[in-house]
């Protein structure tokens, strides 16, 4: 589990502040919804109070990823029992930064989700390879003159979006799990091997 500023482990925060789901009621698509019903996780952590965790039979939404950019690695769960935990959300938009200037943007907990639920319908224990998360309009400009596939408007630069990688699985298998949950767009980068996610407009693209 990836450390607190204070040295803790971020998840311990679950039982400070808490964030009401409410805060994301625009975003109820059923489909979303019921992966998550449909792949429950039964969580026995090892920690203090670890009895939270055990309410709602272990409803938990988890997040496994390493950099392939800073090398730091994230095992965070984010959300327990229908409320999403303040400090670890700061640990995630920390380790989404924008590591060519070091800045940090909030996250929408949207693409977390979908990042989420993908992960449990591809059933595996590997952690995903975060190659793009957050992007200043500085990085995104920067990439876009050298690329003439990184959008003008893109929704790395609102922290909607994240670049993603599996060893064990293809492009072609990651995308086809991120569309099952029909909650945002998916793009195939097959020859860069990556998948785009993000929770804008149900859509594909890519090959």
């Amino acid at each position: 589990m990836k450390q607190g500023h204070n040295g803790s482990n971020a998840v311990l925060g679950w039982d400070r502040t808490r964030m009401s789901t409410s805060a994301n009621a625009g975003f109820s698509r059923r489909a979303l919804l019921g992966i998550f019903a449909a792949t429950t996780i039964t969580a026995a952590p090892r920690m203090s109070k670890a009895f939270a965790f055990n309410r709602g039979a272990g409803d938990i939404r988890r997040l496994k990823m390493y950099s392939g950019r800073t090398g730091e690695r994230l095992d965070a769960i984010y959300w327990v029992d229908g409320d999403y935990i303040p400090e670890v959300l700061a640990e995630v938009d920390q380790f989404f930064r924008d590591w060519r200037i070091d800045r940090s943007h909030r996250i929408d907990t949207r693409t977390l989700d979908i990042l989420a639920a993908t992960h449990n319908i591809l059933d595996v224990s590997e952690p995903y390879m975060l190659l793009s998360g957050y992007r200043s309009p500085e990085t995104n400009a920067m990439l876009r003159r050298r690329s003439s596939g990184v959008a003008r408007n893109s929704r790395h630069m609102v922290g909607q979006a994240a670049d993603i990688r599996l060893d064990n699985r293809s492009v072609s298998q990651v995308a086809r799990a991120a569309l099952a949950c029909n909650a945002g767009g998916v793009g195939r980068y097959s020859r860069s091997n990556f998948t785009h996610v993000d929770c804008g407009p149900v859509r594909t693209w890519g090959g």
